[in-house]
């Protein structure tokens, strides 16, 4: 292509070239600590998309999508691959345990997923999580335990040791595996003897594990593309509609979420560029997904917590257990400061309000507005756990709506206290409800605007 062309402009001067229109992202995201419902607002969007993308996390996220009766559970998978007309594309910010993934694909084809692998599409840039990343992340809880004792309350799925070994230079990626394997080997084996110098306890059948991966090597083969070029080419192309899934939640953040209980990649905004080779100016809406009380899986400060019949109740109704580990959720009412927190951070433009209808049965509802600290507010939230763990949350009280709320499918449906309790949340926050989920069926959510 010769960079000299004939001049459009007579007059003379510079004309800068045009740029081309792109296609937007719109992304899923998280606002608080966890999996928020956003996987129905996903398989929602999904339902008219036309490339739906993970673009950081491993198998350690789960997301719950109800279709037809059915419900199914992913880890690996963008919550949209039950979408025919769609591509699933898993970016290169995603660490990915090969084992993981084929038997996810099992689990969910019994219960009716078909031809998942003609619409998945995996980055050759993604990170390997190997089945010695998972026993060690097992055994780091054992010694934070001992030393400390504490853990973090990692799902143990390897996902921390999978991106340490990614910061120190010496993770695996897909493209390394689908290229010269006895390279491949190599490398692997010298991973896998840094981590038994670490752990001595450490048992890894080496050769065992090779010869696994060699075998997935093959089945992955067809899926495998250069991510760069093929979200390029999905921004550039004919007009489509792009959305990203993030997994985990903004308070999960590594960076921005209560450290160290915390997962160990950007699950905020600017994941969505790292972990799929976007510009910024490529991202278009951005959701916030939250639920009407708040919940979070495994240990660390969490200020609106209830430890009493409330908290059970909230558990209880809500089906509170995580969905990759099986653990009970912690369960407190909805905390305003967490969400303008990750608005702060990730620029809502739009936020949806999962399952309302958990709270039908309250005579009262509360929600957290402020936190204090020695008696005074503070305007932050604060980033030492231990300041965390002293705060008082200052709460609005409402009255409850009483009135079940699951048959409702536009707002004029929803009692009036109900109402009101969703405009609370917009006037604190200065972000729009444009969902309200009173339900775990897709038909559940209802669309204000």
């Amino acid at each position: 292509m010769s960079c000299t062309r004939a001049s459009n402009n007579p007059g003379g001067g510079h004309k800068r070239p045009r740029s081309d229109a792109v296609n937007k992202v719109t992304v899923v995201l998280g606002a608080q600590w966890g999996d928020e419902g956003k996987g129905k607002v996903v398989d929602l969007l999904a339902t008219e998309s036309d490339v739906v993308c993970r673009c950081q996390g491993g198998n350690n996220a789960g997301h719950t999508v109800v279709v037809d009766g059915k419900e199914y559970d992913f880890h690996l998978f963008p919550s949209g691959i039950i979408n025919t007309k769609a591509i699933s594309f898993i970016g290169n910010g995603v660490v990915i345990h090969l084992p993981g993934l084929f038997e996810e694909a099992e689990k969910n084809e019994k219960k009716g997923l078909k031809d998942w692998e003609r619409r998945l599409i995996i980055s050759d840039r993604a990170h390997l999580v190997f089945d010695f990343h998972q026993a060690v992340d097992g055994l780091q809880e054992v010694q934070r335990q001992a030393q400390e004792g504490k853990n973090i309350g990692t799902t143990k799925k390897g996902i921390g040791p999978t991106y340490s070994s990614k910061a120190a230079r010496t993770g695996l990626r897909i493209c390394d595996l689908l290229s010269d394997f006895d390279e491949f080997s190599s490398r692997f084996k010298i991973l896998a003897h840094q981590h038994q110098s670490m752990f001595p306890t450490l048992e890894i059948d080496i050769e065992g594990q090779l010869r696994k991966l060699k075998v997935l090597a093959e089945k992955i083969r067809p899926m495998v593309r250069d991510g760069v070029y093929f979200m390029y080419e999905a921004l550039h192309s004919t007009p489509k509609k792009i959305l990203v899934e993030g997994a985990n939640a903004a308070l999960l953040d590594i960076d921005f979420g209560t450290y160290p209980f915390v997962t160990s990649s950007n699950c905020t905004v600017g994941g969505v560029c790292t972990g799929l080779g976007i510009p910024p100016q490529n991202i278009g809406e951005v959701y916030g997904v939250v639920k009407a009380y708040t919940t979070r899986v495994g240990i660390g400060a969490f200020p609106t917590e209830q430890f009493n019949e409330i908290g059970e109740l909230l558990q209880s109704r809500g089906s509170e257990w995580g969905v990759t580990t099986g653990r009970k959720r912690r369960c407190g009412w909805l905390d305003l400061i967490i969400l303008r927190y990750a608005h702060m951070i990730n620029g809502f433009t739009a936020l949806a309000l999962t399952k309302l209808d958990i709270l039908d049965v309250l005579d009262e509802v509360k929600i957290g507005v402020a936190y204090k600290l020695n008696g005074k507010r503070i305007p932050h939230f604060p980033a030492n756990q231990e300041i965390l763990q002293k705060v008082e949350v200052e709460y609005e009280v409402m009255p409850g709506w009483k009135t079940d709320t699951t048959g409702a499918r536009k707002w004029e449906d929803l009692p009036p206290k109900a109402q009101n309790y969703i405009r609370c949340v917009e006037n604190h926050i200065g972000v729009p409800v444009k969902w309200v989920g009173v339900g775990k069926s897709r038909e559940s959510m209802i669309q204000l605007f």
